[in-house]
């Protein structure tokens, strides 16, 4: 599931340590690798004295005691997450325990799908709330540090990056990855906001993106054009799957996603019927099931 891009910094980390990545910030990386998070959650510290800590990680109290040793002498103030997913927010409950900071986010897991009537997927931090809603172009900021709220739906609903602008720097959490593309999974997850929010990213002039998986990525608009062109080339892997008489998402992953480990086409399906929703909704493709499902039947319109 991942798509080769060059433009990226190698990334030298040890599990716990702090390293200062430039001149106002710093990086502490979870100790939750996997197939999803590749060497685990970054979480990002802006600024000096009243700092601000970007996606607090998972529940884990070593994550933890690794980010209040990173910032010893300083206050939190401030808590950013990306997103609700379990490797980003959880953390901010045990934060709070030692500090007074607050936690701004979108909203809850599920914002911007629920208020639609959609139920979305289980798996999230459904426990979290944040203490302050934000939305796009709110600006949050404190004496040594200020971000620009940057809304980025498409991964989750709810998902936001975050842009330093004294340094040209975005938090780009999930939505831009320096490893892989993200996983779509509908009703969450949603095709369409993803690629307008790509568009979104390639119109700003970031300098570097700073993902809360993997290295920076430092040529942001190549990266951008390739993750574009990654998700055109699987709607064209997809019809031409359709012309070819394969009718159903369950065919589609093994030739579409050879060489990825068979535990990982779940995952896959998910991207791949996000993008057909998307297809259906453009009026490329016809579900002849009724509404888009997974499990459903296609044809190319």
């Amino acid at each position: 599931m991942s798509v080769t891009i060059p433009y990226v910094r190698d990334l030298d980390f040890e599990y716990g340590r702090t390293d200062q990545i430039s001149k106002d910030v710093r990086r502490v990386i979870a100790n939750n690798p996997s197939a999803f998070t590749l060497y685990g959650t970054g979480t990002y510290i802006l600024g000096h004295g009243d700092v601000a800590v970007v996606d607090p990680g998972p529940a884990d109290p070593g994550h933890i005691d690794a980010i209040l040793r990173a910032t010893e002498g300083e206050t939190i103030t401030h808590m950013l997450v990306t997103h609700t997913h379990m490797d980003h927010s959880p953390g901010c409950a045990l934060l709070a325990d030692h500090c007074d900071a607050e936690t701004y986010a979108y909203g809850p897991h599920g914002s911007g799908k629920q208020e639609q009537g959609i139920v979305v997927e289980e798996g999230g931090d459904t426990d979290f709330r944040p203490d302050n809603k934000i939305g796009h172009g709110d600006i949050i900021d404190a004496p040594s540090w200020s971000v620009e709220c940057v809304y980025t739906p498409g991964h989750t609903s709810n998902h936001v990056c975050y842009a330093l602008a004294s340094e040209g720097a975005l938090f780009s959490g999930d939505h831009v990855m320096g490893w892989s593309t993200s996983v779509i999974s509908p009703p969450d997850g949603d095709m369409e906001a993803y690629m307008a929010s790509l568009r979104l990213l390639r119109a700003r002039d970031d300098a570097i993106y700073w993902p809360t998986h993997g290295p920076a990525i430092t040529q942001t608009h190549g990266h951008v054009d390739a993750f574009i062109a990654h998700r055109n080339e699987r709607e064209e892997q997809i019809m031409e799957a359709l012309r070819g008489g394969i009718t159903t998402i369950a065919e589609m992953v093994p030739g579409m996603y050879r060489g990825v480990p068979e535990y990982l086409h779940g995952a896959a399906a998910r991207s791949v019927f996000a993008a057909m929703e998307y297809l259906v909704k453009r009026g490329d493709v016809v579900c002849e099931d009724g509404d888009p499902s997974i499990g459903a039947h296609y044809r190319s319109a």
